[in-house]
């Protein structure tokens, strides 16, 4: 049986039915040293009673059937069930009761014979340590009262003088002093239990708390000793060590495989030095057909365990990973730079945008001055357009989403952008919408951050889109049961794979005058209310198309594809 479960078991005993268990074995071994007293005495020539003889027989086979038996004489008690603190009255009337009459019932019939009185002893005992203790005190009041009535009938009867009845009463208080003995230390073994139960439930919680923070944790963590045999692996130490491939969780040893020769001696080097850089160390693992991975390694170590060897705890991280996350964190500090220098800048641009309206008055009529205060007007526009784009995902900004309708929103979105635009409104027009879905369909969404996105998209597929009828199409449609999608598709070449690498990444452009922020708002836009915005080429139809899915809030049967330019 495995420790765990054996410590289990005897922690579900309480401490009442162990001392059961006890006592129904001393009673047994009682019963047979009674047995063989009568046996002793009759072989030295006194004679006890008959009676006496039967009924010690009958008890002794009583008490050890009681012992070996439990289930059928306890009252099917045993085994007990944790929560089982107290006695039944079956377990209480075979025990405690059957000793007090039974040894009542012998001391009436044989007052001269053996003293039994002393084994009255034995059910005062188990009562002071099983029950509570007003009847724990009740019980030895009991066989108090029936010692000193056997003593007055004996001396009535002239079998004994009056010295027995002193004996009885000494031999009461006797009694009552075990009783409130055994109960006192039965409750202060109970109050212990039940603390140490305590923290043997507060110290397993603990420790499946801390087993599921590190099951959980996205970092590796490895237990090892210094002869590499890894005592403990989490996923995602198994998932770095093992490539493609099933790793259990352990024990398993490190010179098992070449790949993991490297971490091996890294782990002998640290426990040969006593020591290791406290900001850790890469290792290369070379998993074999060019395929490598770089981790970096922390190792801290333990106090030493119960077998004499102290163990070393790793914590395992992919390179890439942590050069990833330490570039998410240089953009989102970038990120607060700018937005606070763009809130810096709108002050002196809304100065120049005044400053220049003003000159354009005094220059009328002189040409070379109007030029240069529209180049002036067209910068301090294009100098807004990045402000505005800076603070639309600064961070800090709540956004707050409301129910809105879709279709009517793109349908309003997309007529404002052609008349922006200037795009014709005949069949020449390069702009195209198809609503394939509910018009009462409903999603999550701030409507001035979906007009935003949708906006960015326009704007991004017309300035790649040939020059053709319908060479932008915006297409709304039912995506399974839980999104809607709304796609921008444009007639453009494909985009080049190291371009679509860094679509959605800020300030990347392929233009001159672009900020490379148009794509990366329209992202930060959709994870703020649990939308998904991607890039698909679907050379079928030699487009280009960026997918926008919402979560949609409400179902509703799907109508006839509609078509409207």
């Amino acid at each position: 049986m495995p420790f765990s479960d054996t410590t289990s078991r005897a922690a579900g005993i309480s401490t009442t039915q162990r001392l059961y268990r006890a006592f129904m074995g001393a009673r047994a071994t009682l019963s047979l040293a009674l047995l063989a007293t009568q046996s002793l005495a009759s072989l030295m020539g006194a004679r006890p009673s008959s009676w006496a003889a039967w009924l010690s027989l009958l008890y002794g086979v009583q008490a050890v059937l009681a012992w070996i038996l439990p289930r059928w004489f306890g009252g099917g008690a045993w085994p007990p069930t944790p929560d089982r603190q107290t006695l039944s009255w079956r377990q209480i009337a075979l025990s405690i009761g059957v000793d007090l009459a039974l040894f009542s019932l012998l001391q009436w019939l044989d007052p001269a014979g053996l003293s039994y009185g002393a084994l009255l002893f034995m059910p005062v005992l188990m009562a002071g340590a099983l029950l509570p203790r007003l009847p724990a005190l009740a019980c030895a009041a009991l066989s108090s009262l029936q010692l000193l009535a056997v003593g007055v009938w004996a001396v009535m009867m002239g079998l004994e003088g009056g010295l027995r009845i002193s004996q009885a009463g000494l031999l009461g208080v006797g009694l009552f002093v075990v009783t409130l003995l055994a109960n006192e230390l039965a409750s202060r073994l109970a109050r212990e239990e039940r603390a140490a139960r305590g923290s043997l439930e507060y110290a397993r919680q603990q420790a499946d708390l801390n087993r599921l923070v590190i099951e959980e944790m996205d970092e590796g963590v490895l237990v090892a000793d210094r002869r590499g045999l890894v005592r403990a692996a989490n996923p995602a130490a198994r998932a770095l060590l093992a490539e493609g491939a099933t790793l259990r969780p352990g024990p398993f040893r490190l010179d098992a495989t070449p790949t993991w020769a490297p971490l091996l001696r890294a782990l002998t080097q640290a426990y040969s030095e006593r020591s290791w850089p406290e900001a850790g160390r890469d290792v290369l693992l070379d998993f074999g057909g060019g395929l490598q991975r770089s981790l970096h390694v922390r190792m801290r170590f333990t106090m030493r365990s119960l077998d004499g060897d102290d163990l070393c705890v790793l914590f395992v991280e992919d390179n890439r990973h942590l050069e990833a996350r330490n570039r998410q964190e240089k953009l989102a500090a970038m990120g607060r730079v700018s937005a606070g220098i763009a809130h810096e800048i709108r002050n002196p641009l809304t100065a120049i945008a005044q400053a220049n309206a003003l000159l354009e008055e005094d220059c009328a009529g002189q040409p070379r001055l109007e030029q240069l205060t529209r180049m002036v007007a067209s910068n301090v526009e294009r100098l807004k357009r990045i402000v505005d784009d800076v603070m639309e995902v600064a961070p800090g900004i709540a956004s707050i989403p409301q129910t809105v309708q879709l279709e009517p929103l793109v349908r309003e979105y997309c007529t404002d952008w052609a008349a922006t635009q200037r795009l014709p409104q005949d069949d020449s027009s390069p702009l195209r919408l198809a609503f394939h879905l509910d018009a009462a369909t409903l999603v999550s969404f701030d409507p001035h951050h979906l007009r935003r996105i949708l906006i960015n998209l326009l704007d991004n597929g017309l300035r790649h889109a040939r020059p053709m009828p319908a060479a932008v199409r915006v297409e709304v449609m039912q995506e399974g049961t839980e999104w809607i999608r709304l796609s921008v598709l444009s007639d453009a070449d494909p985009i080049p794979a190291e371009v679509e690498r860094h679509l959605f990444e800020p300030f990347f452009s392929t233009r001159s005058r672009g900020t490379g922020l148009g794509l990366y708002i329209c992202r930060e836009l959709c994870e703020r209310y649990g939308a998904r915005i991607d890039y698909h080429r679907l050379e079928s139809q030699h487009v280009n198309e960026f997918r926008v899915l919402l979560p949609r809030l409400a179902t509703s049967p799907v109508q006839d594809t509609i078509h409207e330019r």
